[in-house]
């Protein structure tokens, strides 16, 4: 369903003897009794967290999903293009085969049998959080504020992926009081607001401090 991809980065301190390999049935119970899911109408229900591969490996930022709703969603597509009913095929003539490729080598996934530990991800924002990001300001980009518990404001902004945010040092995700919807925010901690849609960046956008997206793999695990 997608390439494999095995980043080497290892975290600090991490002792991979110390600890026991969760199984399957492990990781979903951890997955559901603790990590609130993001719904997807394409790829199916969402758990983000961040896991240790069982040669010791970090990634911060993982999603899990049960493969059917996406495995269908393929099979869908690709029967469309066959047919000549897909929208690329009318334009390019190699529907069929952009279609089985976006879905079979396009993405970062690892298996669930790799996995040696399951955690929160200290990058996703809390679902009640996530819910207050509404709309694009303008085309291609969303660009939104954070107002956390202590009262200062941090910008955020994406061009297409919700799921994992960096965030400033010394803050977690739990920190986050509200998000201010089409904002942005100076170096020196003022709070702005975007024109929507805008079609040239404010002149202080330079000064401007944005905490982007991070990229993140998907697991798919079945049962879940």
């Amino acid at each position: 369903m997608c390439s494999e991809i095995r980043p080497n980065a290892k975290p600090e301190n991490v002792s991979h003897n110390s600890m026991r390999q969760q199984q399957t049935k492990d990781i979903i119970k951890f997955l559901k009794d603790n990590i609130e899911p993001l719904e997807d109408n394409a790829y199916g229900l969402g758990y983000r967290a961040s896991v240790y591969l069982t040669d010791g490996t970090f990634l911060p930022c993982v999603i899990f999903r049960n493969p059917k709703t996406v495995v269908n969603l393929a099979i869908r597509r690709f029967k469309e293009e066959q047919k000549g009913n897909g929208i690329f095929s009318r334009s390019s003539g190699v529907g069929y085969y952009n279609t089985v490729k976006n879905f079979v080598s396009n993405g970062n996934c690892i298996n669930y049998y790799d996995i040696d530990k399951v955690e929160k991800s200290k990058f996703a924002f809390p679902l009640s959080i996530q819910q207050q990001i509404r709309g694009e300001t303008t085309m291609g980009w969303t660009g939104f504020a954070a107002k956390m518990k202590d009262g200062k404001y941090f910008g955020f902004g994406t061009s297409f992926h919700w799921e994992f945010f960096q965030m400033p040092d010394n803050y977690s995700v739990d920190d986050i009081d509200e998000i201010i919807n089409h904002s942005y925010v100076l170096k020196s901690g003022e709070l702005r607001s975007h024109k929507v849609p805008f079609f040239e960046h404010p002149d202080d956008y330079k000064y401007a401090i944005i905490y982007r997206e991070r990229p993140f793999f998907e697991c798919y695990i079945d049962n879940l």
